[in-house]
């Protein structure tokens, strides 16, 4: 990124990327609703009115909030990311237009099923559980928009390469490109299973479904799907936090080289979330698992990289013992609190991510709401902080708004609501998880059994927290639309670091795509081939549709 011109932001550009934060931030308060509503109802305190279903409201908050919140936010941030560092041509920006609408029409007819009852499958819609036909055809063409913006994006990056001969490419656009190539790569299983399974499935062309391959095109979609949400938090952490706090980018050559990684390594490892799925060769289950871990590897290496930024910034700025620099960081600046506490929240997230993936392990908490509480942590505290944490600087700059000390204030509050609420519910449900309480499910005594005694407690405790958490969304929604609207006019710094003036030169291997996206196919190809092959010459007959009690 080093001594790289950047480039203004046009009001054209500004608008696009705007339209997709608009829709992010009305899915955060329509999913933050339906998830309050579900932790009073595990309470046992609360009953949907007008014969709502459980199961509608929870296929709500997880569609709208980690399918739709997550890739319009997403690809709205890294558009304006390459817009700022290889530019937009108008051509491209119609295109981005296309997906944006696309995306938005996808949205629409999957919000319209699930609202009229016709589509309570969840956010994993697992076969047999039968949809209408349109609640698959929406998420087919979510999909198909978010592929139209990533080729955007390789057009973007392709086009600057060609005026730049030679050079090495902006550090973002480079962060940006993989992310999306992961995206397009691992997003083909679940178009696949889609066109070929659901859709013709759900109109009655196909009697059966076979459910375990259904499944297994799932999870090698739905496993890289977690990074799809994270890599743009590291993208936030290795390039943009470092400006905030005054510093500058450790190593430019680690940054590339740990995306690369998770490029590698995200794709073939979807069985670690089969573990307890009959049908699949345990050989197979365990080379995934292992392959899971190697991600340990890049998380450790950005762990490294933030720290040493940190501390780096901080011995230059005077502090010299041995933690004396960690008091120099910037505690009341909210663009770098929120992700500072998404990143806290990454070690225990992490942490029990490995236990998932652990087969005995996961053995012990598959199926329970520890998984829940895992998820929350990992991307409702992690990710979703770090985009707040974005939100604070990227608004007013697509806006020509102030961050006002008194929304920097605001923010900060939001920030705690945020981690407190998140705290007791995530928590709780990790406790409640290792007592046998079953995730998916509505309030219930099971017959009064004694155990479910023990379980009441942590869902009384999930519901205090989803009501703090909901307080913290209507403040960030607010926050927003200040921002968005009514923030005093002026100009805001797009916070993008430099390399240490001494960094040593990244390798050049590192931009060679042929080989990083070759390995990576030799990788999914290794991993898949063979019990893809024997799935589907040796799964059970298929399953009919099921709409009882959860599906149409």
């Amino acid at each position: 990124m080093a001594n790289q011109q950047l480039l203004p932001l046009s009001k054209k550009e500004s608008k696009l990327y705007m339209a997709f934060l608009y829709v992010a931030f009305a899915s955060l308060l329509i999913g933050g609703l339906m998830g309050l509503l579900q932790t009073l109802v595990r309470a046992g305190k609360f009953t949907l009115p007008f014969g709502i279903n459980y199961y509608q409201i929870l296929t709500v908050h997880g569609v709208i909030l980690a399918l739709v919140l997550t890739t319009f936010f997403i690809v709205g941030f890294q558009f304006s990311l390459m817009g700022k560092t290889t530019g937009i041509s108008d051509k491209q920006l119609k295109v981005g237009w296309v997906s944006f609408w696309v995306m938005l029409i996808g949205t629409l007819i999957t919000a319209t099923m699930i609202l009229l009852g016709e589509a309570s499958v969840l956010y994993t819609f697992y076969a047999p559980l039968r949809a209408h036909p349109l609640f698959y055809i929406g998420l087919s063409l979510v999909i198909i928009g978010s592929w139209i913006a990533a080729f955007v994006n390789f057009r973007q990056l392709y086009v600057w390469k060609k005026a730049h001969k030679g050079q090495k490419s902006p550090l973002l656009a480079f962060m940006v490109n993989i992310n999306m190539i992961m995206w397009v790569i691992a997003s083909l299983g679940v178009a696949i299973s889609v066109v070929f399974q659901f859709i013709p499935w759900s109109l009655g062309y196909g009697a059966t479904i076979n459910v375990l391959l259904s499944r297994t095109l799932f999870w090698y979609f739905g496993h890289p799907l977690v990074y799809f949400w994270l890599l743009p938090a590291y993208m936030a952490w290795y390039v943009i936090v470092p400006k905030v706090i005054g510093g500058k980018i450790f190593s430019d050559g680690l940054a590339r080289l740990s995306f690369i990684l998770f490029l590698m390594f995200s794709i073939p490892v979807g069985f670690h979330h089969q573990l307890t799925e009959p049908g699949i060769n345990p050989t197979w289950k365990f080379i995934q698992v292992v392959l899971t871990f190697m991600v340990v590897v890049p998380t450790l290496m950005t762990a490294f990289s933030i720290f040493a930024t940190f501390e780096i910034t901080g011995r230059r700025k005077g502090y010299k013992s041995l933690f004396g620099w960690f008091k120099k960081l910037p505690w009341k600046d909210v663009r770098f609190l929120a992700p500072f506490i998404g990143m806290v929240a990454f070690i225990p997230g992490g942490i029990g991510g490995i236990i998932n993936a652990s087969h005995q392990l996961n053995a012990l908490v598959h199926n329970t709401i520890w998984v829940t509480g895992h998820f929350h942590l990992t991307i409702a505290t992690t990710v979703i902080l770090t985009f707040f944490g974005i939100t604070y600087w990227l608004v007013p700059v697509l806006t020509n708004r102030k961050l006002t000390p008194k929304i920097n204030r605001l923010g900060i509050i939001q920030s705690f609501i945020w981690a407190v609420g998140m705290l007791i519910m995530s928590a709780s449900m990790h406790i409640e998880g290792l007592l046998g309480a079953p995730r998916r499910s509505a309030f219930s005594n099971y017959g009064g059994a004694d155990q479910v005694s023990v379980w009441i407690n942590y869902q009384i405790a999930q519901a205090v927290g989803g009501t703090i958490l909901f307080i913290g969304i209507l403040l960030m929604v607010y926050i927003f639309i200040k921002l968005a609207f009514f923030a005093p006019r002026g100009e805001e710094e797009y916070p993008i670091a430099e390399e240490e003036e001494d960094a040593m030169p990244t390798p050049k291997v590192l931009e060679n795509w042929k080989l990083w996206i070759g390995i990576t196919i030799a990788l999914i190809l290794f991993a898949y081939t063979i019990p893809m092959i024997d799935i589907i010459q040796h799964s059970p007959p298929g399953s009919v549709p099921f709409d009882f009690p959860i599906g149409r």
